[in-house]
């Protein structure tokens, strides 16, 4: 099915490890669940001290912000260039104040500036939407590399808007390059498909920029960037559920069975992280280690077990590490046992 039957909500900590699950249907929003995740996260846990909440855009909205400052946490989410007023998105043009960050060759990475100010959040009360002023810090980047990649990406959806208009194709044909064609003319009624020059001006000028908006008003904006950014590990974290634990599909009926399969998925990863982060201290990624315990391959005789795991640097440096003897080529029966007795403290 092309329309998702289940969702899942992944809370992570400031390392990378998995501290949370919520499973909801697939036709919620997934707005209101990382208030769900992390208020049952603190009651279980009996976590008292302040949070700061690290989300994307799909995550921002006027009640998760107010949620969290009722609560005396802080938030640092990403926010929607395109949407917001003109006379924001002009200070975001605007190439005063923007401080360049260069890397160790002394080429420029990004450029960054921010500004303290009240703005206005739209929240939830009493059924009825309203608008109260919060004090926020916004933190506004422009990436040199990605406004390079975003532009070349924007000349191939126009190429390809220009094509389809010129064969006269259906409209599901234009797939992503239908954002830069005008169906319908200015009474909105239906006519030959236009190029929306407009549209690509938009785009183009804004291609690369990224605002960041925040609560942490005392917080630097290096440091504020650096926090967010570490948001690819949430992105990383689900794609080691669907291609390394096989997370989906799911073939189960039940809402017990599809939260049971997803729960496995969801200690397999959080144990994962947890050797990769805090005992091996990053030194190898989440994907090294799975191939490590695939390819450990032990074949017994009657007289002996061979070790017929190929070598490399890590098997090497595991084995030398932990103090088991994967990288010999005969092991007995004693040395084999020692794999299952190994302990961490974390």
């Amino acid at each position: 099915r092309p329309n998702p039957i289940i969702g899942q909500a992944l809370l992570l900590d400031g390392d990378g490890v998995p501290m949370g699950m919520k499973m909801y249907p697939g036709n919620e929003s997934e707005q209101p669940k990382i208030r769900e995740v992390i208020k049952e996260l603190k009651e279980t846990h009996n976590i008292k001290g302040r949070t700061i909440q690290v989300a994307d855009k799909g995550l921002n909205s006027g009640d998760n912000i107010y949620a969290a400052l009722k609560e005396s946490d802080g938030y640092i989410f990403s926010q929607s260039v395109m949407k917001l007023p003109e006379k924001e998105k002009n200070w975001i043009l605007l190439e005063n104040d923007y401080r360049e960050i260069k890397n160790n060759e002394g080429e420029v990475i990004y450029k960054i500036k921010s500004c303290i100010d009240d703005f206005p959040i739209r929240v939830t009360t009493n059924g009825k939407k309203v608008s109260i002023d919060v004090t926020q810090k916004r933190v506004v980047t422009l990436n040199i590399a990605l406004r390079e990649k975003k532009l070349i990406e924007i000349n191939k959806l126009i190429e390809k808007a220009k094509s389809m208009c010129a064969s006269q194709a259906k409209k599901s044909e234009y797939g992503e390059s239908s954002k830069y064609v005008d169906f319908k003319d200015e009474n909105g009624e239906k006519a030959i498909a236009s190029i929306n020059y407009s549209k690509i001006e938009e785009d183009r000028k804004f291609a690369g920029y990224n605002l960041i908006v925040t609560s942490e008003i005392k917080m630097s904006d290096e440091e504020i960037y650096k926090v967010y950014h570490n948001l690819w590990k949430i992105e990383d974290t689900f794609r080691v559920l669907k291609s390394e634990l096989d997370s989906r599909p799911a073939f189960m009926q039940t809402a017990e069975g599809i939260y049971g399969h997803f729960l496995i998925c969801y200690y397999a990863v959080a144990l994962l992280r947890l050797t990769e982060i805090k005992i091996f201290k990053g030194q190898y990624s989440t994907y090294e280690l799975i191939d490590f315990i695939r390819n450990l391959e032990l074949f017994k005789t009657k007289t002996q077990i061979a070790n017929l795991t190929k070598a490399s640097p890590i098997v090497t440096d595991i084995s030398e590490k932990l103090k088991i003897g994967i990288n010999h080529l005969y092991l007995n029966e004693k040395e084999v046992n020692r794999f299952f007795k190994v302990k961490f403290k974390i």
